[in-house]
């Protein structure tokens, strides 16, 4: 079968078109794949920074199919467990440490399927699962975000932001965002965005502030040195949810902006069974299509994450499975 294989650290991952078909679970079905889409944890996974690498793994989450003569989606998580509140010890992702959508075919539950949403081709809707399920979690059931309220989403062209912001836009919420480029501030604000802010001024923050005040909720993933002038950028009783930390520790956080102003600050990782079927209900419900910054045949994956370790792309990078 062909697939993008993830062999080892020394020699990273390569597309072999006879990979061995792997054994199915017990309880998992097979799904074969029209399209699969990258994400930073495939990266992060061949540059050798994600936890319990194995070799020989089909990498890939996300990616959209045929079962049972139809056309359909899953969630890429795996084992959530019973609570709604956080994921239990066993949860893995597809695509490390178990086979992943960057191939001819994926296994996974049963119970994770879901059919495609109608107005999505299969592009669109393998564009999807991972980065939309992390987003709409963050947003509602961990930011708990109502209509009218202001939210800001940092690094705003990112694959999960746009997301986060296509949803808060959809709710009704006023959003605002941060982000790298005068190009990709453009097109934020095409997309219905009040106000957008280039982070690499050393101002910005107190440029946001200046211009559009403060908010009721922040979404973030970069941490970093920023991380603080967010916190600082939040409304009393307000809150920031973060899921990721691509910038790394932060420094100069204030305990006393926090208890003060009555903060919550929450973490946020991908998203139960339950935010799965919520988040395909609301993409639906308001007909949001992802944003697809470049297609790739599967057997240009190098060339597909070259794109994806730019800073010019602007959306997800799908991959085409014939």
């Amino acid at each position: 079968m062909k697939a993008v294989v993830f062999e080892s650290m020394e020699k990273g991952a390569t597309y072999n078109e006879d990979f061995k078909h792997p054994e199915i679970p017990d309880g998992f079905v097979e799904i074969s794949l029209k399209a699969a889409a990258l994400n930073k944890r495939d990266d992060f996974i061949i540059k050798g920074l994600y936890p319990g690498l194995k070799p020989n793994v089909i990498l890939g989450s996300d990616g959209c199919g045929i079962y049972e003569d139809r056309p359909v989606v899953f969630d890429p998580g795996i084992n959530w467990g019973e609570s709604q509140e956080y994921q239990s010890p066993d949860y893995h992702i597809l695509g490390m440490p178990q086979h992943g959508t960057l191939s001819d075919k994926v296994a996974v539950p049963k119970s994770n399927i879901t059919s495609k949403p109608n107005h999505l081709d299969f592009i669109q809707a393998a564009a999807l699962p991972l980065a939309g399920l992390t987003a709409y979690r963050a947003l509602f059931s961990r930011g708990r975000l109502k209509p009218a309220q202001k939210v800001l989403i940092s690094g705003g062209g990112g694959g999960v932001a746009l997301f986060c912001n296509q949803f808060a836009i959809a709710s009704g919420a006023r959003v605002f965002s941060t982000t790298g480029s005068e190009d990709k501030k453009s097109r934020l604000l095409k997309m219905g965005l009040e106000g957008v802010v280039n982070y690499n001024e050393k101002s910005w923050a107190e440029d946001f502030s200046s211009e559009f005040g403060t908010v009721d909720l922040v979404i973030d993933s970069a941490g970093g040195d920023g991380f603080h002038r967010l916190i600082n950028l939040l409304n009393p009783g307000g809150t920031l949810v973060t899921y990721g930390g691509t910038l790394g520790q932060s420094d100069n956080i204030s305990p006393q902006v926090i208890f003060w102003k009555q903060l919550n600050i929450k973490g946020s990782t991908m998203g139960s069974p339950q935010d799965f079927k919520d988040m395909i209900r609301f993409v639906e419900q308001h007909q949001i299509v992802p944003v697809v910054d470049r297609v790739f045949p599967l057997s240009d994956f190098d060339k597909a994450i070259e794109r994806l370790r730019s800073k010019d792309h602007f959306g997800k990078i799908v991959l085409t499975i014939s």
